[in-house]
């Protein structure tokens, strides 16, 4: 799996970054949201360079000019509720893409740090053979993704899937690498280093679904 760190170049994502860790600003739902999105937008960007593209002609009033358009059929695939804002940064730039939603959420069965990973919901079109964009905020241990990417293997076979995440740890990154295809690569605004014994990402930011939409029961 290729690594697309995108937090290490300087650019205007670090502000984004910093204000959705900042606990000051992050209190502004709002502005929350909409800086998610706009990683959403920087991440797609980025990806969209490598994608496959062909040379398109286009009739202007004056003439006809060629220009270079990438080809994929794109799905993106959002994992509910806190992928809805990073999803919605990427439809702004794949605003043609399809859209599949999963529902996955860690359950305590016992009531202590234990867990595992329940999907419930899930609506998609086909993938098959189609590029899969695989959006999920936060890549704590990476265990969603994978219980995301086994149900929506009953969809068909993607010709590529990418993942974009905004903050993952090390660990989460590198089990993912582990049970991912090799045609996966992962777009990431920035990783840290560690996992606190919950599982949550150090020193992260939160929970980005509560930040971005309220708690939770």
């Amino acid at each position: 799996m290729k690594v697309h760190h995108i937090g290490k170049e300087n650019s205007i994502l670090n502000k984004f970054l910093t204000e959705i860790r900042d606990v000051a600003i992050q209190k502004d739902s709002l502005r929350f949201r909409r800086n998610i999105e706009r990683i959403g937008e920087v991440l797609g960007y980025e990806l969209s360079k490598i994608l496959p593209y062909s040379l398109n002609k286009t009739t202007t009033s004056l003439g006809v000019k060629e220009t270079n358009l990438f080809t994929e059929n794109v799905v993106l695939c959002s994992v509910l509720r806190a992928g809805l804002p990073l999803h919605n940064g990427l439809l702004n730039y794949f605003d043609d893409a399809e859209n599949a939603f999963i529902s996955a959420y860690r359950h305590h069965p016992n009531k202590d740090e234990d867990f595992e990973i329940i999907v419930e919901y899930f609506a998609s079109p086909s993938i098959d053979n189609k590029t899969v964009l695989l959006v999920d905020p936060m890549l704590a241990t990476g265990r969603s993704l994978v219980a995301v990417h086994e149900a929506l293997l009953k969809y068909g076979k993607p010709k590529q899937i990418h993942i974009v995440s905004v903050i993952g740890s090390s660990e989460g990154v590198a089990f993912v690498n582990d049970n991912f295809p090799e045609n996966t690569t992962l777009w990431i605004a920035d990783i840290d280093a560690e996992l606190n014994n919950k599982g949550y990402i150090i020193p992260g930011l939160g929970d980005a679904g509560d930040l971005a939409f309220g708690e939770k029961m």
